[in-house]
């Protein structure tokens, strides 16, 4: 996906040049993917440019909280929120996850985070993109158990993580006595390895539906379920 200053979607525009992560196929992933049907609230951590809140405000009519701590991506996802459609039912709040959540008497129906997801890969020599991308800045113990205290009870906690920490983060959310309800296998390329992983906790206890996605057929020849998932955004595939 181009890296550009602006990336312009059907209903929207994000302006990515502050925020350490840009705009990515992972954040569309799981903007399209994340289930805001009968949400009436939701929270998005580590908003970023504030791109999966975005999607989910043009097809849900929820009010949409963000957490950012970084102080260059909170002003970029407050501009693109200001400039967007919905402005008047989405907010950023400046501040850490851990922070918020002690502080936070409210709870959500949707919790969305596509978080920092490498665990014991080199660190990057920036920190904004080192505390973007690494969970030196939040660790998934520490996502999950605060995400469950702000979860209404019959609602969805849905994250997009590399396939590797599957086992890692199973167990984190059965400490914490919750449920996945659905993982979705995703490759990158028709016939590929699964790269990526889909997911939606439950506080309720539920059999977990499995299922596969591929992304692109060749380079830049995107499958049917891809364009399906995604075609209310893209001005084009």
């Amino acid at each position: 996906m181009a890296r550009e200053k602006v990336f312009r979607f059907k209903q929207f525009s994000v302006r990515n040049d502050k925020s350490a992560m840009k705009v990515g196929t992972d954040g569309v992933l799981l903007g399209a993917w994340a289930d805001v049907k009968a949400a009436n609230s939701v929270l998005d951590i580590g908003t970023g440019t504030g791109l999966v809140a975005l999607m989910m405000a043009q097809r849900c009519n929820a009010n949409i909280d963000a957490i950012e701590i970084d102080a260059d991506a909170f002003a970029e996802a407050t501009l693109n929120f200001n400039e967007s459609p919905w402005a008047e039912r989405m907010k950023v709040i400046h501040d850490d996850f851990i922070t918020f959540s002690k502080d936070c008497d409210l709870r959500y129906d949707v919790i969305v985070s596509n978080p920092p997801y490498f665990i014991d890969s080199l660190v990057c020599q920036e920190e904004k993109r080192k505390n973007a991308r690494h969970t030196s800045s939040l660790s998934y113990e520490n996502l999950i158990e605060c995400a469950v205290k702000l979860l209404n009870d019959n609602g969805f906690i849905c994250l997009i993580t590399p396939s590797d920490v599957e086992n890692h983060l199973d167990n984190i959310i059965m400490m914490n006595n919750c449920y996945v309800a659905n993982k979705t296998y995703i490759r990158p390329l028709l016939g590929g390895e699964v790269k990526r992983l889909l997911w939606k906790i439950s506080k309720q206890e539920c059999a977990c539906v499995v299922e596969y996605m591929e992304i692109e057929k060749s380079r830049h020849e995107y499958t049917d379920e891809y364009i399906a998932l995604t075609r209310e955004y893209y001005l084009k595939m």
